[in-house]
């Protein structure tokens, strides 16, 4: 039943995607706020508050339900439902997309005012191979984040798993930041003790898929001198795998912002973005693979 839903979930998703902005990410936002005003006096354990009444209410009910529907319709609607609303490729490809073809029609400056929104940074004197750079980066996290984790959450708990993930990144997005202090700490820590596994995960996946000696080589000797070093393990693999340089330093604002290199091979351009695509796709089809494989061998030791 797992692999149906996350299959029959992944192509709804691809011919109807949600949307996200609409009708889960705006009401999430107004309730973390509201939270944050009632809750947010910089302390850890306010903070602790915060995220537990953010988070445990939702995965909960959702718990209750799956436990309730075991093999029946409700489970099967219920692992679909969930899976659609916290897992796909649709929830970040259209800006990969699009940014892609804009570098491949010339387009620079559509490119980077893609990227820009993308990112919600500035993006208007990259170059077109730090826009191609960037976009790697920022393909390789999402891919990880919207589905690889929560795939990996799905199998190990079911829907509640992928929800607890996606609402425990999007409450360490929203409070996670130094500007909140210790009130963001909590959510911050959680989030960081909840990707350590699907990260690198999603990393040794990556290396497999990929050039494995590259991305094994990248992720021993590369990964630590990221600014976020778990990410860095993300980003090391994926770039070691693609055989393109990722990090470096990239031009914001009129100034030089210094990155350290990540990946071996090639400046990153069009071409690599392409190969992305490819990385990512035979990355799911790996997961679906073994998913399949586990389900054949509970089946036949039956």
């Amino acid at each position: 039943m797992a692999l149906f839903s996350i299959a029959v979930a992944l192509i709804l998703e691809q011919l109807k995607p949600l949307a996200q902005q609409r009708f889960v990410l705006t009401p999430l936002a107004r309730y973390a706020h509201f939270l944050e005003e009632h809750y947010n006096d910089g302390e850890l354990r306010h903070g602790m508050m915060a995220w537990l009444l953010a988070v445990l209410p939702a995965v909960t009910a959702v718990l209750v339900l799956q436990l309730a529907g075991t093999q029946t319709l409700l489970a099967l609607f219920l692992n679909i439902g969930v899976l659609y609303l916290t897992m796909g490729f649709r929830q970040f490809s259209h800006y990969f997309t699009d940014i892609h073809l804009a570098l491949r029609m010339g387009e620079l400056d559509r490119a980077r005012l893609l990227l820009g929104q993308w990112r919600c940074r500035p993006a208007e004197q990259l170059s077109s191979n730090e826009v191609a750079r960037l976009a790697i980066e920022e393909a390789l996290i999402a891919s990880h984040r919207h589905v690889f984790a929560p795939l990996l959450w799905f199998v190990v708990l079911g829907p509640a798993g992928a929800l607890f993930y996606r609402l425990a990144l999007f409450f360490c997005r929203q409070w996670g930041s130094d500007e909140h202090g210790g009130f963001g700490q909590f959510s911050r820590r959680t989030f960081a003790a909840i990707d350590w596994l699907p990260l690198r995960v999603s990393a040794a996946a990556f290396a497999i898929v990929g050039d494995f000696e590259d991305a094994v080589f990248c992720w021993r000797t590369q990964a630590a001198r990221w600014s976020d070093a778990p990410l860095g393990i993300l980003l090391a693999s994926g770039a070691g795998a693609l055989g393109v340089r990722l990090g470096s330093p990239i031009h914001v604002a009129g100034e030089v912002v210094e990155r350290p290199e990540l990946g071996v091979g090639e400046e990153a351009d069009a071409d690599f973005m392409q190969s992305t695509i490819g990385l990512v796709w035979r990355t799911l089809v790996l997961c679906l693979l073994l998913l399949a494989l586990f389900w054949v061998a509970s089946w036949i030791g039956r």
